[in-house]
């Protein structure tokens, strides 16, 4: 993936979303956008720290009416197309570089 910096007139609530790994490793990731691709709904996220650079894609799989778990994308030609409506979508708020 490539490098992503958000534009400084960026004045959008941060969402903080927190996931747990399957070792117990709880990590704060900023929320960034859903896109919807084939009938599937993923989420962009950028690891919440000051020097993250790149997003995580990931695929969103519902448990039931209220809740909704977090899948990681195996298919790398599904990674790249989320990421490029994703930069379209976002392209005024974020610099991507390829």
């Amino acid at each position: 993936m490539a490098d992503i910096n958000k534009n400084e007139e960026m004045n959008e609530e941060i969402i903080i979303i927190e996931l747990t790994d399957d070792e117990g490793t709880t990590t704060e990731f900023e929320y960034l956008d859903t896109i919807a691709l084939d009938g599937e709904e993923y989420v962009v996220l950028i690891e919440n720290v000051e020097d993250a650079d790149g997003v995580i894609i990931l695929k969103i799989v519902s448990v039931d009416d209220e809740n909704e778990t977090y899948e990681g994308v195996e298919d790398e030609e599904v990674v790249q197309k989320v990421y490029e409506m994703f930069k379209e979508n976002r392209k005024d708020d974020f610099d991507f570089t390829d």
